[in-house]
């Protein structure tokens, strides 16, 4: 079996895990993820923008 598979299979078992264990705090990692990664993208937009002009 590949290292990377097993890998990725432990990691889903550990997401699964958390998210029946406890569903609130895995809803508080999701939106503190999508928080970032939105964070992110406003920051390389305004880049971008000053970048423009």
């Amino acid at each position: 079996m590949d290292v990377k598979k097993v890998l990725l299979y432990i990691a889903v078992v550990f997401v699964l895990y958390t998210i029946i264990t406890s569903p609130v705090q895995a809803a508080g990692m999701v939106q503190t993820g999508f928080e970032g990664i939105s964070s992110a993208a406003k920051g390389v937009g305004e880049f971008m923008t000053n970048l423009v002009r």
